[in-house]
């Protein structure tokens, strides 16, 4: 064989093949040096939780802001343009309910009360703020779990239904409806009467909550004018359009009530706390900051491992392996980290949102899109580390070395 060929650029047999041996030898450079691996697995397994974290309270904020919306049966809903979120919202009157009853597509429409209360705690005497969902209690436009066999007692006179997924802070509620039955607590500055128990669950506008009727409602919250409602739930006769039925709705009413569907209902919802207020920002920002920590990691930790092996990539330039090949190393080993830090990452981010989730009665769980979504952040980030740190690679100069 002559000199020019033996000098000539090996190539290697298939992609698989190439990216196989490259991977093998990622692992190999890696493992080579123990403490340097264990180091960049934890600062990988570091971002990974930290970013898990932040999407998980994201979507937990998302989530339980949107949960009572989320547990409403209608097909449309009319609200104040003024209304920026539930938990504090614009009364608009109540006759917008009757005129959407005009339209023949129109099967029903009812009224929603909405408003924050003080709860008296029954064992502390002390007071908090609760939120308060009046309703028609026939009209069938909740579906909270637990709801349904307590319609009748609702109807009755100063009554309520606690959430049992509420704050601590209320009181053991649901061990002394265990205990005693149904008993009384100070709502306000009136008695009622806890005779069920619903879940539904905190949120970042509310700490807890109780459903009543709407007559109870106003026996409650004394200052609210009957002719004032906060939303208005829409059910449509089988059938019916329900775009059309929006459109003509939005043609009828006056600007003082918004026609929304369900979905845009959540959405704006949603967007008050993601656009409005900075709690959203936070949790982006906070992912960000995880992927930019455990990137600087990674790659200080793959420089480190690549000017430690400067001789040998110079040989294997000697034997005639290309740029892009040893470019496929650094990015195996960028691959491996990601793999390695991720599983631990997962597990332990699993255990806290258990954890967090049991403290906080926010509803985190973990998911299959999330785990995925967060791995593809991962994988990239220490991608963009390894193609960060090939820059070293340009060193690697058999003339140089030899």
């Amino acid at each position: 064989m002559s000199a020019s060929a033996s000098l000539a650029p090996r190539r290697a047999p298939g992609l698989a093949s190439s990216a196989l041996l490259a991977v093998r030898l990622a692992w190999r450079q890696l493992w080579s040096e123990k403490a340097r691996l264990a180091s960049a697995i934890a600062g990988v397994m570091f971002a990974c939780v930290l970013v898990f974290m932040q999407l998980g309270f994201r979507a937990a904020l998302f989530d339980s802001a949107t949960a009572l919306i989320a547990a409403m049966r209608g097909d449309l809903f009319l609200m104040h343009p003024l209304t920026t979120a539930s938990f504090r919202s614009e009364p608009m009157p109540r006759a917008r309910a009757w005129q959407v009853l005009a339209l023949p597509e129109v099967e029903r429409a009812v009224p929603i009360y909405l408003a924050q209360a003080t709860w008296r705690n029954p064992e502390t005497g002390t007071r908090r703020a609760i939120q308060l969902i009046g309703v028609d209690t026939d009209a069938g436009v909740l579906d909270f779990p637990g709801l349904a066999p307590l319609l009748d007692r609702l109807k009755r006179a100063d009554t309520i239904a606690f959430d049992m997924r509420s704050r601590p802070e209320f009181g053991p509620v649901a061990q002394m409806l265990a205990e005693q039955g149904p008993f009384e607590v100070q709502v306000g500055n009136r008695d009622m009467e806890v005779v069920g128990l619903i879940e539904i669950g905190p949120s970042f506008g509310a700490d807890g909550n109780i459903v009543l009727s709407d007559v109870n409602f106003r026996r409650v919250v004394k200052e609210r004018q009957v002719s004032s409602i906060d939303l208005v739930a829409i059910r449509l006769r089988p059938g019916a359009d329900i775009a059309a039925v929006q459109a003509q709705l939005r043609e009828l009413l006056p600007a003082d009530v918004m026609v929304l569907t369900q979905a845009q209902l959540t959405a704006h919802e949603r967007s008050y706390w993601e656009d409005t207020t900075p709690i959203g920002f936070i949790f982006s920002f906070g992912s960000l900051m995880g992927l930019v920590v455990g990137m600087v990691i990674v790659y200080q930790i793959l420089f480190s491992d690549i000017a430690g092996h400067l001789k040998e990539y110079a040989t294997l330039k000697a034997m005639g392996y290309s740029n892009g090949y040893l470019g496929q190393v650094v990015l195996g080993a960028a691959l491996i980290l990601a793999l390695a830090g991720f599983v631990p990452g997962l597990l332990v981010s699993a255990l806290l949102y258990h954890v967090v989730g049991t403290a906080t009665f926010l509803p985190l769980t973990m998911d299959v899109a999330r785990a995925s979504t967060v791995f593809v952040m991962i994988f990239t980030m220490c991608a963009v580390a390894g193609l960060l740190a090939m820059r070293k690679l340009r060193d690697a100069n058999p003339a140089d070395m030899f």
